[in-house]
């Protein structure tokens, strides 16, 4: 397909209509989608990645949109439904500027440059005093990520936040640059309401342990890759057995085996022993005997986490390890959480390398829907460590960039000035959308938003109050975007839709293959 009817316009189409679907989820009052996917299963939710993630998506250019809010939700983890709405507002403006008779490159290029003006625009809008934020201050933590989760959750962001930046702070590094976000975990347990959830100093696992030993506290820890079992010998061999006594004494022999590997655990003072395999009847026996708790993590992820918890490596060979391969658990016990059996491991706030978000509600859609808010809240806080600066929330940061392109595109003189021009008119999508997603009447909304920062700089942190329709300043209520999650938005909406713009040919490969073969029952050869 080739030319500005069959390739460029019908590009144009396909990327309008994603980005439509996800456009009506966007801001506090977004709406739900119901989506289920190709394996059946259903999500329940208004996070535009995971929409856009579970849609098959077969068109080429809109999965040049769905490629671009990917790498906004990798690099930052929130602002997706920025990306969709703004590259399909732009494409969709785009459209009108090719029918007045514009060539696609020149659109692209003016969208270009207005992206650039646009960026170094939003340098100056920085809320100020907002880049010398305490990461460590868990109170100003909660004010910076609360915007970011009431688009996710909205309702239950004052309960959540603090939650997040508990488990957060409680984890981060010496090197604040160094904040893993794999370090902060979230366990799902259904029963109870979402105001049971607590943070754990430790790692949760919806398991218990194989033997008697229930609790521990400040105990040892040795880990072990493989099972604690009998070791089967390097080489095949056959003994051959021509008494009972012999059989008695070679069976005695591998017991004693056993038990002299326990009994060096017992003796270097280790309480816990974990593994990834299982436990055999013999080493179990012997545990008990010395009163060991054996703890079984199949999962070889869950294993380096408890490594990682307890400062223990995991040990290939069934030997007694050395002083610096010996953990420390605080405290460690089976507890029943909603029906549920689970092991929780719980160490000092100071030395905790990993904390564990317990979450808690009815059904299974709810919990995924909060663990998604709470996600978005933990890669809000990692884009905290590595700039902690803030610009207005509400649609004000879109209207004064809206401003400040449109002023622009007008003193220019080439042809670039129209697709400038859109591009300031483009931005007009966030509030517009966040207005009409609550009800209010866009067109006033972003005319109230308009007149209020017409007045000066006085009313530049203006951003749309979705419960009265008015003009507000949110940063009084902690309500601030991200200025990296703008930054990086812009930048990749600019680049997909001007990547869009520049496709004037689709080639599609034939499927490959000869003639399929014939239905029915198929004989051996």
């Amino acid at each position: 397909m080739s030319g500005l009817e069959e390739a460029v316009l019908k590009n144009i189409q396909a990327c309008k209509e994603l980005s439509m679907i996800t456009r009506t989820s966007m801001g506090p009052n977004g709406m739900n989608k119901l989506v289920i996917n190709h394996l059946d299963k259903i999500f329940l939710t208004s996070d535009a990645c995971t929409i856009v993630n579970e849609l098959e998506v077969q068109h080429p250019a809109a999965k040049m949109l769905a490629m671009a809010a990917a790498a906004q939700q990798q690099e930052i983890g929130d602002g997706t439904n920025f990306v969709l709405s703004l590259a399909g507002e732009l494409l969709k403006r785009a459209e009108e500027l090719l029918r007045d008779g514009l060539h696609p490159v020149e659109i692209a290029d003016g969208y270009t440059r207005a992206g650039e003006m646009a960026l170094a625009k939003l340098d100056e809008l920085v809320v100020p005093g907002t880049e010398s934020m305490d990461v460590r201050s868990a109170e100003d933590v909660v004010k910076r990520i609360t915007g970011c989760m009431s688009s996710k959750l909205h309702g239950y962001e004052t309960l959540l936040a603090p939650l997040v930046a508990e488990a957060c702070v409680a984890v981060l590094p010496k090197n604040e640059n160094n904040f893993s976000v794999d370090n902060v975990r979230v366990v799902k347990i259904q029963g109870g309401s979402i105001h049971d959830s607590r943070v754990v100093k430790g790692l949760v696992l919806k398991r218990g342990v194989e033997g008697t030993v229930k609790r521990v506290e400040d105990a040892k820890v040795a880990v072990f890759a493989q099972g604690v079992d009998t070791l089967g010998t390097e080489t095949k061999g056959t003994v051959l057995i021509k008494s009972a006594e012999e059989l008695e004494s070679y069976s005695k022999g591998e017991e004693d085996k056993v038990e002299a590997a326990i009994k060096e655990l017992a003796d270097e003072g280790i309480k816990v022993v974990a593994s990834g395999g299982s436990f055999g009847e013999m080493a179990m026996h012997f545990m008990e005997k010395y009163g060991m708790m054996a703890v079984k993590i199949p999962s070889k992820f869950d294993l380096r986490r408890f490594s990682r918890a307890t400062g223990a490596p995991a040990l290939v060979s069934l030997a007694t390890p050395k002083a610096d391969e010996v953990g420390f658990a605080k405290s460690l016990s089976v507890q029943e959480i909603g029906g549920t059996s689970c092991l929780v491991l719980e160490q000092s706030a100071t030395k905790s390398a990993i904390s564990t978000i317990v979450l808690r509600g009815a059904t299974t859609q709810a919990l995924d829907d909060v663990e998604r808010a709470v996600d978005g809240g933990i890669n809000a806080y990692r884009a905290l460590t590595r700039d902690g600066r803030a610009v207005p929330a509400g649609g004000s940061t879109e209207i004064e960039l809206a401003r400040h392109v449109v002023e622009l595109g007008q003193r220019e003189k080439g042809l670039d000035q129209y697709a400038i021009t859109q591009f300031g008119h483009a931005l007009e999508v966030i509030p517009r959308t966040i207005a009409e997603n609550s009800g209010l009447d866009a067109t006033d909304a972003v005319a109230t938003l308009y007149a209020a920062h017409a007045e000066g700089t006085a009313n530049v942190n203006a951003g749309l109050d979705i419960y009265t329709g008015k003009t507000v300043d949110l940063g009084a209520d902690s309500v601030y975007d991200l200025y990296v999650a703008k930054w990086w938005g812009i930048k990749l909406a600019v680049d997909a839709a001007a990547t869009v713009l520049r496709v004037d040919q689709i080639i599609m490969s034939r499927p490959a293959g000869g003639p399929r073969p014939p239905a029915g029952p198929y004989e051996d050869d």
